[in-house]
């Protein structure tokens, strides 16, 4: 795998990132504190940071490690949100973003049922997972609602900076073939 193919769902589109989705990117949700509190990096200060950001998230996708997909509206080509599978074997990690404006419309729930059922649908793959914040309730409803079971607490797992200087507490959630 090179890059992400395109994965199309009722009313989006899952796309391989380009550079030039930067200044969407960077409007739509890096640099707002209130979309990144559960996310493992600040919040962007620039667009040059957003750039370098994304010329890593292209250059992770050539690697055949992880993949990244930009989400877009099918009647548009702007980027709302991004969301990643990451490959370990027979399991795939994924994690995602999307704009603050975009929250609570069905979007990333789309999104990531899409994107789960693609993973399971690779040879080999027999596990898609995810972690969130256990108090990031928008991503547990996500997570749910994409047929992801909960399926324990990992204490002391992730570093949200944006949050607490100190490693915070997730749920686990996994769906399986």
């Amino acid at each position: 795998m090179q890059t992400a193919p395109r994965i199309e769902t009722p009313r989006l589109l899952l796309r391989a990132p380009i550079i030039e989705d930067t200044d969407a990117i960077f409007e739509e949700y890096v640099a707002d504190p209130t979309v990144t509190h559960y996310l493992t990096w600040l919040p962007h200060e620039s667009r040059e940071m957003t750039a370098s950001f994304l010329r890593a998230k292209i250059h992770g996708s050539q690697t055949g490690k992880e993949l990244s997909w930009a989400i877009t509206k099918k009647d548009n080509d702007r980027v709302m949100g991004m969301i990643d599978a990451r490959f370990q074997g027979h399991r795939v990690e994924i994690g995602f973003v999307l704009g603050q404006k975009y929250w609570r419309q069905g979007y990333m729930t789309e999104a990531a049922t899409a994107l789960a059922k693609w993973s399971l649908g690779q040879h080999g793959i027999f596990r898609v997972w995810a972690v969130c914040d256990t108090e990031n309730t928008g991503s547990s409803r996500v997570l749910e609602k994409s047929h992801f079971q909960r399926e324990g607490l990992l204490r002391c797992w992730a570093m949200h900076p944006n949050k607490s200087p100190l490693p915070q507490d997730v749920y686990v959630y996994g769906r399986v073939k």
